[in-house]
């Protein structure tokens, strides 16, 4: 598939503003930072709970734990995507059960790896809730999954995909729409 930048939706500073506009938005919905934690789903997921979680510490003062979730064995459509998938570890140093998780991810598209996700985390303990912040929410749910906190919303085409390049991963903060045809 060849694909090409359509448009650049969101730079460095754009990124930098809707993270901090989310971590505030987190902690007046769950007054502080009582039993809150957050569980950054794998790759981009993570960086992006650690950036929110360094924001809402640097506001409160106080530490909140974090963890990383590999979904690779939740998946339902692993057959497809490889015969010997890469699985990473999960790694959440404390106890869910009874905390406020906030589960991060980059794009919130069909739904199917927020539904991944919280198999994982049941799997894990049963928290007192779960809510879902993503930097970019492009529609085309096809589960009844809905992020309680959004960076952006971007209406997209199918056709199209949206991705998030971070520092950390590609040297670069930007969120751009690639197009072009599929071989």
């Amino acid at each position: 598939m060849q694909l090409a930048v359509k448009s650049q939706i969101m730079n460095k500073e754009d990124m930098s503003r809707a993270l901090s506009r989310i971590a505030h938005e987190i902690l007046e919905r769950n007054k502080g930072t009582g039993q809150l934690a957050f569980v950054g789903i794998r790759t981009r997921g993570i960086h992006l709970a650690k950036r929110l979680v360094e924001r809402i510490e640097s506001f409160e003062g106080k530490s909140v734990p974090i963890g990383v979730l590999d979904i690779t064995l939740y998946r339902d459509d692993l057959t497809r995507l490889h015969h010997h998938p890469v699985v990473r570890k999960t790694e959440i140093p404390f106890d869910i059960t009874d905390k406020k998780i906030v589960l991060v991810d980059d794009v919130l598209y069909t739904g199917r790896t927020v539904r991944c996700a919280l198999d994982a985390l049941m799997d894990l303990g049963r928290p007192l809730v779960v809510q879902l912040a993503v930097l970019v929410d492009r529609g085309h749910r096809e589960l009844p999954i809905q992020a309680d906190y959004v960076g952006r919303n971007c209406p997209s085409s199918q056709d199209e995909r949206v991705d998030v390049h971070l520092q950390e991963v590609e040297g670069a903060d930007e969120v751009v729409i690639l197009e072009g045809e599929r071989s």
